[in-house]
C-alpha cells in the first residue's frame, strides 16, 4: 500500500520528537507537564492523567467546531456513523489545525469500516500532534488489521514511549513480537 511508508515516517517523526524533547509546539505549559506525567512509569495516577490530557485535546478554541466536534462524538457513541462522519467532517473543515477532530473522524472512519480514510486521518492528527498516544494506538491496530504487523509494531511501541500505563499497548506489543518471532523461524 503505498500510503505506507508516509505512516510510518509520522511514526518515526513521533518518537524522534519524544527524543528531541517533546517541545514540538505545546502551547500549553500545563499540557507539557501532563504528558510529562504520563509518561513516567511510576505515575500511579496516569487514568487521571490520561483523562485531563483528552480534556484539554478535546478543545478546538472555536465554540462552534467544540459544538459540532459534541454533536459528532455523540452521534458515534449512538452508532451514527454517518452522521457522526458528517459532524466531524464539518469539524475539520472549520478549524483543520484541531488535530483531535481528526482523530475522532478517524474513528468513526475506521467504525464505519473505511481503513483508508481512517489512515489519512491519523496521518493528519500525527502531523498536528506527534504525541497524540491514541492516533498512535489506532494507526496500530489499522495497521495490525491489515497484516502490516512490523509497522504496526513500531506505532504500538510509539504510543508507549508516551503512555507507558496501557495494558492493551503491552499486550499488543508483546502480541505482535511473538507473531513476528513464530514467522522468522
Amino acid at each position: 500500500m503505498k500510503a505506507l511508508p508516509s505512516i510510518l515516517n509520522l511514526v518515526v517523526a513521533a518518537v524522534f520528537g519524544l527524543c528531541a524533547g517533546g517541545a514540538w509546539a505545546q502551547a500549553d505549559d500545563r499540557l507539557g507537564e501532563l504528558l510529562d506525567r504520563l509518561g513516567d512509569p511510576d505515575t500511579l495516577n496516569w487514568e487521571i492523567v490520561e483523562q485531563e490530557i483528552i480534556q484539554r485535546w478535546s478543545i478546538s478554541g472555536s465554540a462552534s467546531a467544540d459544538l459540532m466536534f459534541t454533536l459528532g462524538v455523540e452521534a458515534m457513541e449512538a452508532g451514527e456513523l454517518e452522521d457522526a462522519i458528517a459532524y466531524l467532517t464539518a469539524v475539520v473543515d472549520q478549524a483543520p489545525e484541531f488535530a483531535e477532530g481528526w482523530n475522532a473522524r478517524a474513528t468513526a472512519y475506521y467504525r464505519a469500516g473505511l481503513a483508508g480514510p481512517a489512515l489519512y486521518d491519523l496521518q493528519e492528527v500525527l502531523a498536528r500532534n506527534p504525541q497524540h498516544f491514541g492516533a498512535l494506538i489506532g494507526l496500530g491496530i489499522i495497521l495490525e488489521d491489515m497484516g502490516e504487523s512490523d509497522t504496526a509494531l513500531d506505532a504500538f511501541r510509539a504510543a508507549q514511549a508516551i503512555h507507558p500505563h496501557r495494558p492493551d499497548v503491552e499486550g499488543a506489543i508483546v502480541r505482535i513480537e511473538r507473531d513476528l518471532e513464530g514467522r522468522a523461524l
